[in-house]
């Protein structure tokens, strides 16, 4: 087997010296194959120049990939898993916070039967205030919403076996959500406490604004989990749940007229319940026009709607 170890870099020119000599040292313990893809992301700083001395001199078992751009983290990552050819994907930041040396224990864990390992920085060498507790809470509510119990979704350092993770494409800041998809196809998943570092070179590339994009993408993560193969059951459930609630309204008005005499037209209740009966029947309308693309998307690209972990039959 061979394993792919995938750092993002950007604007770590100082850090990548140090880390390609403790991810080179962390290697010789792998009984197996690798190899290093340094993606840069668009660095300013010297860091693309650095990655090419270090490609150089090591062509057999380095890669450099260089964006045009930033791109950001995720795809970044993207990048590094399309052009590695490993049966195990190992990503990590570039920000030595990450430790290499886990890579062997983490490897190890998956050949015990996981399809995920996941990092957790239990004694996490970070600001509290500003990184560890908003960290805490993200990764309380992703594990709450998508019912994937971890402690560290925002861990970079991660194994994966390559199958799990090549049925869906990443955008926005997804690459923490790997874990996620990958459980949709069935993966199995654990998670294993790994060193972590204070940043000695450079500055955090991320602060609390962080957190309102992983919301966002939460939304979008949970409804491709959930409902991404029959959106219907989404947009058809709240649009019945919507023409239920104004229906109960009318009748009340209607009741209320009957026994007391009181016009339905004087309450605002009976333009509300009215617009929320056009909303419920809207929603429903959605739905359709969802399943009809989800439909559309499945069967022209010739997308299963399953995923195999193997096949056993007799000789």
């Amino acid at each position: 087997m061979k394993v792919s170890i995938i750092v993002p870099v950007f604007n770590e020119v100082q850090n990548i010296d140090p880390l390609y000599q403790a991810i080179k040292q962390s290697a010789k313990k792998l009984d197996m194959d690798w190899e290093l893809i340094l993606v840069d992301d668009g660095s300013s700083d010297g860091s693309q120049q650095k990655i090419k001395e270090i490609v150089e001199k090591n062509s057999s078992q380095v890669k450099a990939i260089i964006l045009r751009r930033n791109f950001g983290q995720t795809a970044a990552i993207a990048a590094g898993i399309d052009q590695s050819s490993g049966e195990i994907v190992v990503p990590l930041d570039a920000d030595l916070q990450n430790d290499p040396a886990d890579i062997p224990a983490m490897i190890n864990k998956l050949q015990e039967g996981y399809d995920v390992v996941s990092g957790w920085r239990y004694d996490r060498q970070d600001t509290f205030f500003t990184r560890t507790l908003p960290s805490r809470i993200a990764n309380w509510l992703i594990s709450s919403v998508t019912g994937v119990k971890l402690h560290d979704y925002g861990c970079t350092l991660k194994a994966y076996r390559r199958d799990v993770i090549t049925g869906f494409r990443l955008y926005g800041e997804m690459h923490r959500f790997i874990p996620v998809y990958a459980s949709s196809f069935g993966a199995r998943i654990t998670e294993m406490k790994v060193h972590h570092h204070a940043r000695k070179y450079g500055k955090a590339k991320y602060g609390l604004e962080r957190i309102f994009k992983v919301i966002l993408d939460l939304f979008t993560v949970k409804f491709l989990t959930s409902y991404g193969s029959k959106p219907i059951y989404l947009f058809g459930g709240t649009g019945l749940m919507l023409i239920f609630a104004s229906l109960v309204t009318l009748i009340f008005l209607a009741v209320r007229r009957i026994l007391y005499k009181i016009s339905p037209f004087t309450s605002p209740l009976f333009i509300i319940a009215l617009l929320v009966l056009m909303f419920g029947f809207q929603s429903i309308l959605m739905g359709l026009i969802a399943e009809l693309l989800v439909r559309t998307y499945h069967e022209s690209q010739n997308k299963p709607v399953y995923a195999i972990r193997e096949i056993v039959s007799s000789p």
